[in-house]
């Protein structure tokens, strides 16, 4: 039987822009399940990015309720809402978020920080966290000594290391070329495989077709919630794109 990891129930999000009340959300209802990946797209200004806040809780509902992970997150303080983030999800971002003067092990562990650890220990979770994007030879590289593709993989291993119930990504391949960005959702495939509940906001329509449920959005409220049946194959998408690039070559 599958866990509900996130039931949102009629939350709105209003923002105050002066003398004018913005409706990002109106009364929206979602439940997605552990070890669903679901795409959340719709157009600018749709709510799809305020919704990605608040199930993050990185931004707090109007109205309505949220559950996350069998906690009602929807009147927690900022200090509650800090702690549960830090334990239960992990944010990929479109610009990477890595610390500039950092090293790659240094950036990954900082999550660790918060939640206590010893030196040793962050040192050892953020290493494996590294080998399972690939990335252990880059452990001592600073973010300007990465291709995007590595940062981007940095910033994966960042959001894994804490063992989280979710992965929240928002547009994890904006910045990244074609190439790259194949390999990056071959990682989410892999991730999603080994039983990650993952959330991707994007606005591209090729890559929501890698998630298995997409969620459209308009206006504040959803539009549309459908499953995808043919979810994109990762690993053959990078083998057609190599050997497009071989035919342009010879």
């Amino acid at each position: 039987m599958s866990k509900t990891v996130i039931k949102t129930t009629n939350i709105s999000r209003i923002y105050q822009m002066g003398s004018e009340k913005i409706s990002a959300l109106k009364s929206v209802s979602i439940e997605i399940q552990q070890g669903e990946y679901v795409a959340f797209m719709g157009p600018s200004g749709s709510g799809k990015s305020t919704l990605m806040n608040t199930i993050g809780c990185l931004d707090t509902p109007s109205g309505g309720t949220y559950i996350l992970n069998g906690h009602d997150v929807s009147d927690m303080t900022e200090n509650e809402l800090a702690e549960i983030r830090n334990k239960e999800i992990g944010f990929v971002f479109q610009t990477f978020n890595l610390l500039p003067r950092a090293s790659s092990l240094e950036n990954v562990a900082l999550p660790l920080i918060y939640a206590g650890y010893s030196k040793a220990e962050r040192e050892e979770k953020a290493l494996a966290a590294l080998a399972g994007v690939g990335l252990a030879d880059r452990a001592h590289h600073k973010p300007n000594e990465l291709s995007g593709g590595q940062r981007q993989r940095v910033a994966i291993a960042r959001a894994l290391v804490n063992d989280p119930s979710i992965i929240l990504a928002d547009e994890p391949t904006g910045n990244l070329d074609t190439k790259t960005s194949y390999d990056i959702m071959e990682l989410f495939a892999d991730l999603h495989n080994k039983g990650n509940t993952i959330i991707m906001v994007t606005h591209e329509d090729d890559i929501a077709q890698y998630s298995h449920r997409v969620v459209r959005l308009r206006d504040g409220l959803i539009e549309k919630d459908t499953r995808n049946e043919s979810p994109t194959n990762a690993q053959e998408m990078k083998a057609l794109y190599a050997a497009e690039v071989a035919k342009r070559v010879f």
